[in-house]
C-alpha cells in the first residue's frame, strides 16, 4: 500500500496555494475521478494515494503557472510527500511542462483524465441540466471535436492519454463521465461552501 498524506493536510495544502473556486473544483473533480479509477481498475487498497495524487496535481497551477510541475515537488514536500507521489503529481504535465514521464497505471490515468475532466466540466455547464449525470459519449465526442470549445484543453493531451491506457477515446470518456457522475454532487456542496 502506498503511502499518502491525510485528506485534511492535503486539503490545507491545496487552500493554501489555490483561492480560485475553479481551482479547487477542478482539484476536487480530479479527487474524485482519481479514487473512482483506482477502485475501477482493482487498486481500492491505494484509493486514497490516487485521489490525494489527483487533488494535488495541480497545486502550483494557481501562483505560478509559468513553472508548473516544477515548483510542486517543493510545495508537496511540506506535508511529507514521498518520492513516488511526487512523481504521479509532476508526471500529468509530461510533454507540457514536465519530462517526467508518466510511467505506471496510476499516472497514465491521470494523464489522460486530468485534461477530460476540464473539458467534461465544460460540456456539463452547457447542458440545460448543468451536470454531467444526464451526459453522453456521443455528444461530449461533439464537443471533443470543435476545437472552438473548451479550447485551453488539450485534444492531443486526452487522445495521447487513451492510448497510453491501451483505451479508445471513446472508453476513456465514458469511464471519465461515470467517475465524474460519482463525485459530481460532493464536488459542488464543497464549492459552494468555500
Amino acid at each position: 500500500m502506498k503511502t499518502c498524506p491525510d485528506r485534511a493536510a492535503a486539503m490545507a495544502l491545496l487552500r493554501k496555494y489555490n483561492t480560485e473556486p475553479f481551482h479547487i473544483q477542478h482539484a476536487l473533480t480530479v479527487e474524485g475521478v482519481m479514487r473512482w479509477y483506482a477502485n475501477e481498475l482493482g487498486h481500492g487498497e491505494d484509493a486514497d494515494f490516487w485521489a490525494a495524487v489527483g487533488l494535488l496535481h495541480d497545486v502550483d497551477f494557481e501562483k505560478w503557472p509559468e513553472e508548473h510541475c516544477k515548483k510542486a515537488p517543493e510545495l508537496l514536500a511540506e506535508i511529507g510527500c514521498g518520492e513516488d507521489f511526487i512523481h504521479a503529481v509532476c508526471s500529468h504535465g509530461y510533454g507540457l511542462c514536465s519530462d517526467v514521464e508518466p510511467a505506471d497505471e496510476m499516472e497514465k490515468v491521470l494523464f489522460a483524465a486530468d485534461e477530460l475532466t476540464g473539458l467534461i466540466g465544460a460540456a456539463a455547464r452547457m447542458r440545460p441540466s448543468r451536470s454531467c449525470q444526464d451526459m453522453e459519449v456521443s455528444s461530449l465526442k461533439k464537443k471533443f471535436k470543435d476545437k472552438k470549445f473548451a479550447a485551453g484543453c488539450s485534444r492531443d493531451v486526452i487522445k495521447e492519454g487513451a492510448e497510453r491506457l491501451g483505451w479508445t477515446l471513446e472508453e476513456l470518456m465514458e469511464k471519465t463521465i461515470l467517475a465524474m457522475r460519482t463525485c459530481e454532487a460532493a464536488v459542488n456542496e464543497a464549492v459552494a461552501a468555500l
